[in-house]
């Protein structure tokens, strides 16, 4: 009897074999990863850090100058330690001060998330304006994508200028710059004249890439997938073996080379903006 690579055992006449070893399973980086909602929320907010924050129970209220949502969002892993609603006048009161409208990221859709922190937000008036998937897969396969253009893939510690540009999403570069450096171990990836770019950020057995954005010009020519092939290999350089990414729920074009990649939706996660009765 013998075991298939997809699991299926067939059973084989002894006579009918000339030779035979016993193959060990998949080394660990080419394998899926598992992962917890906490976890992968957890490591998410450290991508994305803000210049500021202040925690409310176990919420942790954070800020920085309006830069993404993600880094200008309480992030509630727990109970705020006080009845909601005195917590929701906190956290708007405290982004207030700050010239910030109040956000609260919360998620769906996988053990742990706050279904019912959503339904209680949308009770109050509060406005879900964009919601994305958070994905996940194994990261070789990424860094062994058949990506000619990779080696043209320029790496760096720090956004440049042509980098930012292409971005497209910096009103102040000097504040972009302070909260995209930001992270555990940061790579940017560019391509010459910012035909593309991307951001990886290195933590543990993670890589997490975001930013990944391609001249409108040169779409459908792979250069999205060199970024990432590029950023992947770096990071397996540094021990990662398991990749995640955050993509909004109608960006199709991205979502579908993501499938391809294959990253698998593990939840949702939501933005919610504080209405007029927030």
């Amino acid at each position: 009897m013998i075991t298939q690579k997809n699991g299926k055992a067939v059973r084989i006449a002894e006579s009918a074999l000339v030779a035979g070893k016993t193959v060990p399973p998949a080394p660990a980086r080419r394998r899926g990863p598992a992962a917890s909602f906490e976890e992968l929320a957890r490591i998410a907010a450290r991508s994305w850090q803000p210049l500021e924050s202040e925690p409310l129970g176990e919420w942790t209220l954070r800020a920085a100058g309006g830069f993404t949502r993600r880094a200008n969002s309480v992030l509630p892993l727990g109970d705020p330690g006080i009845p909601l609603d005195e917590a929701l006048a906190r956290v708007t009161a405290w982004y207030a001060e700050r010239g910030l409208p109040a956000y609260v990221q919360a998620a769906t859709g996988a053990e742990g998330t706050q279904e019912l922190l959503c339904a209680e937000l949308e009770r109050r008036g509060w406005v879900n304006e964009v919601s994305a998937e958070v994905r996940i897969g194994a990261l070789a396969p990424v860094g062994d994508l058949d990506a000619a253009a990779a080696r043209d893939v320029r790496l760096s510690r720090t956004p440049d200028e042509e980098w930012l540009g292409r971005y497209g999403r910096v009103e102040d570069p000097a504040l972009a710059r302070r909260v995209l450096v930001e992270g555990p171990s940061v790579w940017f990836a560019s391509l010459e004249g910012g035909r593309a770019v991307g951001r990886c950020v290195v933590d543990g057995r993670w890589a997490g890439f975001a930013a990944v954005t391609v001249d409108p010009a040169h779409r459908r020519e792979g250069l999205a997938t060199a970024v990432m092939a590029a950023l992947a290999r770096r990071a397996l350089e540094e021990g990662a073996s398991a990749a995640w990414l955050q993509v909004e729920t109608d960006n199709g074009g991205a979502r579908g080379l993501y499938d391809g990649m294959g990253f698998a939706t593990h939840h949702m996660y939501h933005h919610y903006r504080a209405g007029a009765a927030g």
